[in-house]
């Protein structure tokens, strides 16, 4: 009998400690990640643990933990590495009625499997003097053989690139999309290296005038104690183009909730907490981010960049033609 009590009191205090943390695996690095896991702790009590790595690293020790993993949350700064994880099995439904009336259908899984956080623009940044943007409207312009020498980008591996040329599959088809990469491939001004903010950089430099780069780096750039990067940002403006039938291209970080969550009603509170206004506002102003949920002001210095109109095509798009984004950036020598 005392042996059952005594049972019963450990299941009692173990279900206890679980019921007041969350585990999060996450690719994001950022003070604002860390400033939100906080509020979360002590608005409701339940400890955040985190698991930093990149997304590739985290999907595969999911893979390998499987039903012994103790991860609640996968978050990552990628919709077709939220798609990858998706199709591995390791994400499960999230049954929220909040996150699926605040958050558009086109920014979630199509299972509500994840749901996106904040949304990243990959725009075009040339030399702040240029009349480029004067003819510069599309991504397809960017095979124009006026624009000879002048483009630069980071490497085809890096799924920010990928997840673009999946937007040109998506739109114009496969056969486009090869001649879309060979021209890009024909106009570079140097050979794909670094990260977004070299390219910034460059363009300041003098090395080409049309830089392809997500947005959010721009911003992290202004004021910035390097000066290489606070000098550079001050030499280039950002211009939005958009796809012949569609809008600028969109891609997100987000977070769905891990397959075997032991935790599975921390987890789901946790996301709902990331896309409450609150979280929203400190996305926006700390890491000059896009917010996903309607109505939310954008970060002063974003919204002097100026307006676009989101892409027509579902997020999940970018997942689902990612494998063949790759294979069409190594048949055009992009790399």
């Amino acid at each position: 009998m005392i042996k059952k009590i005594l049972l019963g009191a450990l299941l009692l205090s173990n279900s206890i400690f679980a019921a007041s943390e969350v585990n999060v695996y996450s690719h994001r690095h950022y003070d604002t990640d860390k400033q939100l896991f906080k509020m979360f702790e002590e608005k409701t009590g339940i400890k955040v643990n985190v698991v930093k790595a990149d997304a590739n690293a985290l999907i595969k020790r999911l893979s390998s933990e499987g039903e012994k993993s103790p991860a609640d949350v996968l978050i990552t700064v990628d919709a077709g590495r939220l798609y990858q994880a998706k199709s591995k099995g390791l994400l499960q439904a999230i049954d929220s009625k909040y996150l699926i009336e605040n958050i558009p259908a086109k920014l979630r899984d199509e299972d509500n499997q994840w749901f996106a956080l904040t949304k990243r623009v990959r725009a075009f940044v040339i030399p702040k003097d240029s009349n480029l943007d004067e003819n510069l409207k599309t991504y397809e312009d960017l095979i124009k053989p006026e624009y000879k020498k002048m483009i630069m980008v980071r490497s085809s591996n890096h799924i920010y690139n990928q997840s673009m040329l999946a937007a040109v599959i998506a739109h114009h088809g496969e056969e486009y999309a090869l001649k879309w990469a060979k021209g890009v491939v024909a106009n570079l001004a140097r050979r794909p290296k670094g990260n977004d903010r070299y390219q910034v950089k460059a363009v300041a430099n003098g090395i080409g005038k049309i830089g392809i780069a997500n947005t959010y780096y721009v911003g992290k750039m202004i004021g910035n104690k390097d000066l290489s990067e606070s000098e550079a940002v001050k030499n280039v403006k950002i211009i939005f183009p958009k796809f012949e039938n569609g809008g600028t291209h969109i891609n997100v970080s987000g977070a769905g909730v891990a397959k075997y969550a032991p935790n599975k009603e921390n987890a789901i509170k946790f996301i709902e907490f990331l896309a409450s206004p609150e979280a929203q506002e400190i996305f926006a102003n700390g890491n000059f981010e896009y917010p996903v949920v309607k109505g939310m002001k954008k970060n002063p210095v974003v919204a002097s960049w100026g307006e676009f109109k989101d892409d027509t095509i579902s997020i999940n798009t970018l997942g689902k033609y990612n494998a063949k984004a790759v294979r069409i950036f190594d048949e055009a020598g992009w790399r």
